[in-house]
């Protein structure tokens, strides 16, 4: 692998030193974000809505695959809005639009199907909350050490799923239900109060000042959206990248199960899952820092191949298997997991630019969760026809292969002093 760049003495400190108001406003809006706190929130909700409104446990994990949806139509409309309307009031209307639907929640009755429209609804009307915001302003600080400051920004949704659970059920266990809801309502409204209507820039462009001079003629150059569409390392990125997230997806979700099957208890089974989110955060960090310095598709292949090793260990378990082998599978996957962002962001704006970041990003974003939403669906088809996990083990070690040897084809990082052209040029 190449190195991404030579060092520059003193640059760390010059974009840190400055841009961390920038990563400490990106990393709570990731965290208070509308996909962030949908996600992290059900697991929790569910046994209350269970008991209160006598809906089924599997009627309503149905509810991610409407939220799966509306968050692939959303991802793809909010690049564009920042750039015509300004990130200030984009977000804004989201944040208060998010906070009233959350608080619509509490008057919830007997049909599941208002649940369903509401998950599905939330992140079209919360989208100016998604990652796609929070990882541009960024993306457009930093230059240098990029890699660094998304994987740091995105640990936000590390902070959602350790601090989220205890809050709902502290302010359930005292209030009922529907002070979960009203919970979830008042998180984006404070942050808007405190901070995004403040420190957002009101245009889709991050001020000059508030960049380093090398980020800020970044900022400016980038591949039209036309053009990217047809440049197959696009098309490269979404595939790889996509079968990938499809995978780990059907890890995550399938984990637990897999490990009480094999004769676990739900105390130990949750345990070992418990090292998923640890194994995230320092994936997400890891690979952050690689690939500032490495070539970034080089260092995605290895750490993305990595859950492949994992789904091989979870196919050869048994009751006799070794907890520390266990451990290691989860971990190996969980560090996957936390690798995809950071890496997708990161080559979206290295070999695409910063021009029509939002949009890209956005787009990506689309096809990936388009993937993963129909990716459960063929998990539970082998689940049914094979009755066990190994198909779908194995399935999932396939794409973890493939993917990422995709992704060894992107070539070099474009040179970005003609990066500007209205007509497709040669591959860089």
């Amino acid at each position: 692998m190449t190195a991404a760049s030579p060092s520059v003495a003193g640059a760390p400190a010059g974009e840190f030193s400055t841009g961390w108001p920038t990563l400490a406003l990106a990393l709570v809006g990731v965290a208070t974000s509308v996909s962030a706190l949908l996600i992290y929130s059900l697991g929790t909700l569910i046994v209350p809505l269970e008991k209160a409104l006598g809906w089924s446990r599997a009627d309503l994990q149905i509810a991610v695959s409407f939220l799966a949806a509306g968050g692939a139509l959303s991802v793809n409309l909010v690049g564009w809005l920042n750039l015509r309307y300004g990130m200030r009031a984009v977000t804004g209307v989201s944040m208060f639009a998010v906070a009233l639907a959350f608080a619509s929640f509490a008057l919830m009755h007997t049909s599941i199907g208002w649940m369903y429209l509401g998950y599905f609804v939330l992140p079209l009307i919360g989208l100016g909350t998604t990652p796609v915001t929070w990882t541009q302003i960024v993306a457009q600080h930093f230059h240098r050490h990029r890699g660094l400051a998304l994987s740091l920004v995105l640990c936000g949704t590390g902070v959602t799923a350790a601090v989220l659970p205890s809050l709902l059920t502290w302010t359930m266990s005292r209030w009922g239900w529907q002070a979960g809801y009203l919970t979830l309502a008042a998180l984006p409204l404070l942050m808007w109060l405190t901070l995004s209507w403040r420190y957002l820039p009101a245009s889709g462009t991050a001020p000059a000042r508030a960049r380093s001079a090398e980020a800020a003629v970044a900022a400016q150059r980038g591949m039209p959206f036309a053009q990217a569409l047809r440049d197959r390392r696009f098309w490269v990125c979404n595939i790889g990248l996509g079968l990938v997230v499809s995978a780990i997806y059907g890890m995550a979700t399938n984990t637990v199960p897999l490990l009480r099957d094999i004769g676990l208890s739900a105390a130990e089974a949750g345990g070992i899952f418990g090292i998923f989110g640890v194994s995230l955060i320092a994936g997400r960090i890891g690979v952050g820092t690689l690939i500032d310095r490495l070539w970034a598709p080089g260092v995605a292949a290895v750490a993305l191949a990595l859950p492949a090793l994992g789904c091989l260990l979870f196919l050869g378990a048994d009751a006799g298997t070794p907890v520390p082998l266990l451990l290691l599978a989860t971990a190996l996957v969980g560090v996957g997991s936390g690798a995809e962002f950071d890496i997708a962001a990161y080559l979206v704006s290295r070999y695409f630019g910063l021009r029509d970041y939002g949009r890209l990003f956005g787009l990506h974003l689309g096809v990936v969760t388009l993937g993963s939403t129909v990716a459960p669906f063929a998990f539970a088809a082998l689940l049914r026809g094979t009755g066990g996990y190994a198909a779908m083990l194995m399935v999932c070690a396939a794409c973890c292969v493939i993917g990422p040897l995709l992704l060894l084809t992107l070539g070099r990082y474009p040179v970005e002093a003609p990066f500007i052209k209205t007509q497709p040029g040669p591959a860089a």
